[in-house]
């Protein structure tokens, strides 16, 4: 049965239905709606596509499927044949418009380079949905490019309740760039407005009039101004540069038709697009931070299950061990963490932590460990705190194992990581140069609050590597078998503190004389990658952000109560810290919307 209905998909045009209308006195339907599905190179993105369709809450049998793949050089048509042959009947309608052999366009130079034929193929393209989702009696058509994920399962019926002509939902993505213009020129050209970011951070949020949007927005075919709007050909009067979006805008303008963004919700997430000389694995690349990103911000993607994917092949990359500490009453931290790795093709450890609130003085005598004396908060005063001994401790145990197990060099993660883009090779890329100048290390930071950046001095000869000045955070970094073995050699369970305090100490760049005469030698060498690799998911101030150690009693109190330390500013967001909550760069470039 799944093969006959595999082949009919075969067929240029395959039409199941035409929209039901309601019985006299039924409930009336939900409105006729085209999805426009133009695929091309999209195997990295394809599947979890599919799948934010499979989950939209809208009723398929009110639903068309309006299908078109072209020039592939990856295994997209293929998916998507499996994928129509799996579902296709559950929906009113599917048109099946695929190309043969691949091929490129002339004057393509490689698949991510846009030529005049190939903006042209893609307008007439769209323009085909359209005329077919006017003949159907469709009463909307939603255009969703396959790398634009609508994680937000109510983002349909959302649209469609607005009753714009024209509407967009904001989408989220790697960078400041996202699917709507706040401003355009006279001669078609992106124009900045002060709009545009209060917009994007969702500073100010509802719709709002803009006068583009692209890669994901409804159309309505009710509204009869919406009956002048193409893509092609063009609009008679048309001198704006020729690129589908901006010919689609410049058809709205004319006809009078106004356009909206929505961002009053998270509705998904969309690929921040390589350059023309770039290739598809460095979109595949920049697709899997976006899927990382997801699983922090959320909702997260959810790749379809009936589309087979490439099978994933995790190692260590190199390293004798990958350490994952995460705290058992986490587990939906712990789940994001080993899926971000599983999504980066990493095999990570899970290694139970410490839970500070399972504590007692009994315990603590028993494990050795003592107070350091005279050690405060540097911002609030405030003493140890059992979260911060369940921290240190389960560092500790790490270093122990590298030290009994022998092993060479390994990496430490705790559970509240966002990585950055291509976390995997640039730290591959990173250990190889370190080893190719036979710098001789002990501990890397891969993720940490620096303190006093300005005095941090470059490695010579590794441009991505800085000498590690006095520095917060734990959540990242590298560890050796010498360093491991200086760590425990300082017996640091007597005369505790911070573990992030502690590091410092010996490396010998705490700003506290009287905390460093406890430790002797200090001769850690740490260094730092530059730009940071890892950042916290979130910091002191956001809505998500929660600390284990920041919420805690004290160490010496064994009355079970929770204090939350707020005068710590250990967690709070740096100027140079590597990325908001939204996973974006906080620094601000003049093309970053674009």
């Amino acid at each position: 049965m799944r093969a006959s209905r595999l082949l009919r998909l075969l067929q240029p045009l395959l039409l199941l239905g035409s929209p039901v209308l309601a019985a006299s006195g039924a409930e009336p339907p939900l409105p006729a709606v085209v999805l426009a599905l133009l695929a091309r190179n999209a195997e990295h993105s394809l599947p979890h596509y599919l799948g934010a369709l499979e989950r939209l809450d809208y009723p398929r049998d009110r639903m068309a499927l309006w299908c078109a793949t072209d020039h592939n050089v990856d295994n997209t048509t293929a998916m998507l044949q499996e994928w129509l042959a799996a579902v296709g009947s559950d929906y009113a309608a599917v048109i099946w418009r695929p190309e043969g052999e691949p091929r490129f366009f002339p004057h393509e130079e490689g698949p991510k380079h846009w030529t005049k034929e190939r903006h042209q193929f893609l307008m007439e393209l769209k323009q085909e949905a359209l005329t077919f989702a006017r003949g159907w009696g469709a009463d909307y058509i939603l255009f969703a490019d396959t790398d634009n994920i609508l994680t937000n399962n109510q983002t349909l019926r959302f649209l469609v309740e607005q009753r714009f002509p024209v509407v967009a939902p904001m989408l989220d993505s790697q960078t400041y760039y996202s699917n709507f213009w706040c401003g355009i020129t006279p001669q078609g050209y992106y124009r900045r407005t002060a709009e545009y970011f209060p917009t994007k951070n969702r500073q100010r949020r509802g719709c709002f009039q803009v006068p583009m949007v692209h890669s994901t927005f409804l159309v309505s075919l009710r509204a009869e101004e919406t009956a002048q709007l193409a893509f092609y050909p063009p609009h008679p009067n048309y001198t704006w540069p020729f690129d589908d979006i901006i010919v689609f805008a410049y058809a709205c303008q004319a006809a009078g038709v106004p356009v909206y963004v929505c961002n009053d919700h998270r509705y998904g997430y969309m690929n921040v697009g390589v350059k023309a000389h770039q290739g598809l694995e460095d979109e595949k690349i920049n697709f899997i931070y976006l899927i990382l990103e997801s699983l922090v911000d959320g909702p997260p993607m959810q790749a379809s299950v009936h589309v087979s994917r490439p099978r994933k092949k995790p190692s260590k990359i190199g390293f004798d061990e990958i350490f994952v500490i995460s705290l058992a009453r986490r587990p939906s931290r712990r789940e994001r963490m080993l899926s971000s790795l599983w999504e980066m093709e990493i095999s990570g450890r899970v290694v139970d932590a410490v839970d500070g609130r399972m504590l007692n003085s009994s315990i603590l005598q028993t494990l050795g460990v003592d107070l350091l004396p005279g050690y405060q908060d540097p911002y609030s005063g405030r003493t140890l705190t059992k979260g911060e001994v369940g921290c240190f401790l389960s560092h500790f145990s790490i270093w122990e194992e590298v030290v009994a197990r022998g092993l060479a060099q390994v990496l430490v993660f705790e559970d509240d990581v966002r990585f950055a883009s291509n976390f995997r090779r640039r730290l591959e890329q990173l250990m190889e140069e370190v080893a190719v100048q036979k710098l001789p290390w002990d501990l890397i930071y891969l993720g940490r609050k620096q303190v006093n950046p300005e005095e941090e001095v470059a490695v010579e000869g590794l441009p991505g590597l800085v000498v590690a000045g006095y520095s917060y955070w734990t959540l990242a970094y590298v560890l050796s078998l010498e360093g491991a073995r200086k760590l425990l050699a300082s017996q640091p369970l007597r005369r505790m503190l911070p573990v992030d305090e502690f590091l410092p100490i010996m490396f010998d760049q705490h700003p506290n004389e009287q905390y460093k005469a406890h430790f002797w030698p200090r001769n850690l060498r740490a260094f730092s990658a530059r730009p940071l690799l890892a950042s916290p998911t979130h910091y002191a101030g956001d809505a998500e952000w929660l600390s284990d150690t920041e919420t805690s009693s004290p160490w010496d109190d064994d009355s079970g109560r929770l204090i939350s330390w707020t005068g710590s500013q250990k967690t709070l967001r740096g100027p140079l810290d590597m990325a908001g909550s939204s996973g974006h760069s906080l620094h601000r470039r003049p093309r970053d919307e674009l």
